[in-house]
């Protein structure tokens, strides 16, 4: 009893008590380029959508010949 240790409480996410202050330059690129993809995909999905009413250039054309 005579010792007292120093112990941290840990973070759900495993870090350190103490490390919960401002995030680190490297999890800030983490968290822009996660942002980036994310915002990339959503770009192409509602491109997607707002195209997929639209008849395509192929399926409007004949190609048969005769």
């Amino acid at each position: 009893m005579g010792e007292q240790e120093s112990v941290q409480p840990v973070a759900p996410n495993g870090a350190a008590y103490e490390d919960r202050g401002d995030p680190t330059t490297q999890q800030m690129r983490t968290v822009g380029q996660r942002r980036r993809e994310a915002e990339r995909k959503l770009d192409l999905h509602l491109e997607e959508a707002r195209h997929k009413g639209e008849p395509s250039a192929t399926e409007g054309e004949d190609h048969s010949e005769g």
